[in-house]
């Protein structure tokens, strides 16, 4: 369909459900546009909860982000609220590469906004800066981004003040935005759901070493999943982020590097 004229949007149920279908993904939707040399482009958008916090069963609670954000010709967004949920959302339908639209699940009911119909889509490749700070960068996306502003209210009360960025997309990774409060703060602590090991928030750490060393005045922190699988029901508030986890990691980049 999406090679023949249509946008169609593919739902899955949770993004655990995923893997039988990412030969075609990879392989096929990903490779269309390079592998006809523009011929042939391939407009769809893969829709799928993901991330914990529902106290479902491990493969309906992962957040594999960065499985899809290796693969060439695949964008991947991750929108953490209702207008940029819309706004993405329109984008990603109105793009002509596949786009995987990762929604996360534990914020469905939580984060509630009144969103303008107004058929305004929302670039793809673009941070958003959602609270203003002079001492440290902080970089969230989806879920995560709500622990984060309330991390940053309970900093700012210590004299901390935090800007907080919505990564919003995953690939491209808008590393213009993320130097430019670099610059500012001079410290920076990325945080995300997903396990540690070669996740996203690995990469833009490197980028920033590649890119910024110079602006740095404390090591770059991370503060993320585990290394271990989703735990089932009750169990998985061990292995998801605290407001409180986030406060103590900004606390040692803030007053810990002087």
């Amino acid at each position: 369909m999406a090679t023949q004229g249509l946008r169609p949007i593919a739902e899955f149920q949770f993004q655990g459900f995923v893997f039988p279908a990412m030969e075609h993904i990879i392989c096929h939707a990903a490779r269309m546009r390079n592998r006809t040399r523009g011929r042939l482009s391939c407009p769809i958008v893969f829709r799928a909860p993901f991330g914990g916090g529902i106290h479902a069963p491990e493969h309906h609670s992962e957040s594999v982000e960065a499985l899809f954000a290796h693969i060439p010709g695949l964008r991947v967004v991750i929108p953490s609220s209702p207008q940029r949920a819309y706004g993405l959302l329109l984008s990603a339908i109105r793009c002509n590469d596949p786009v995987m639209f990762f929604e996360p699940k534990r914020i469905y009911r939580t984060v509630k906004s009144n969103v303008v119909d107004n058929g305004e889509a929302l670039p793809l490749d673009t941070c958003y800066t959602l609270r203003k700070g002079r001492d440290l960068t902080l970089v969230t996306w989806g879920a995560c981004v709500v622990e984060s502003l309330q991390a940053a209210d309970t900093l700012s009360k210590a004299g901390i003040e935090v800007e907080v960025i919505d990564l919003a997309s995953i690939k491209p990774i808008d590393m213009e935005t993320i130097l430019k409060s670099l610059e500012k703060t001079g410290r920076l602590l990325v945080v995300h759901e997903a396990s540690r090991s070669c996740g996203v928030g690995a990469e833009i750490i490197t980028r920033t070493s590649e890119q910024a060393m110079c602006m740095l005045k404390a090591p770059p922190k991370r503060v993320t999943g585990l290394d271990t699988v989703m735990p089932y029901y009750k169990n998985e508030d061990y292995f998801l982020i605290q407001e409180a986890d986030i406060v103590q990691a900004a606390r040692e980049l803030v007053e810990g590097w002087k």
